[in-house]
């Protein structure tokens, strides 16, 4: 058995004593038509750079991952991926917004 699996218990003197799995089945992510991007420019805290913004993805890690992974290669631009928000480095909110709506994902622009 995993260590993780336990929760927490290191030993029990009951013989019919069953370990108990806090953890849920892994976060299922939606169809794409079911989802909210919104893209916007942003340069807070970046030093004056400005990065493409994609927030309100909802779902498990590695489809955020890949999603990232194909925007940053279609726009030819370096980013990261995390915590539902996905960063582009440069001006790509155009070009990621037609890539969204082709995925068919619901995004929109937002601000200027």
């Amino acid at each position: 058995m995993k260590k993780d699996a336990r929760a927490g218990v290191v030993y029990s003197t009951d013989p019919d004593f069953a370990y108990q799995n806090t953890e849920g089945p892994g976060a299922a992510t939606p169809p794409p038509r079911q989802q909210q991007l919104r893209v916007q420019l942003d340069n807070k805290q970046r030093g004056g750079k400005q990065v493409t913004l994609v927030t309100g993805f909802v779902g498990a890690d590695a489809d955020l991952q890949a999603l990232a992974k194909l925007l940053k290669t279609k726009c030819g631009g370096g980013g990261s991926a995390k915590d539902g928000e996905i960063l582009v480095q440069g001006d790509f909110r155009e070009k990621i917004l037609a890539l969204l709506v082709q995925a068919g994902y619901k995004a929109k622009k937002i601000g200027g």
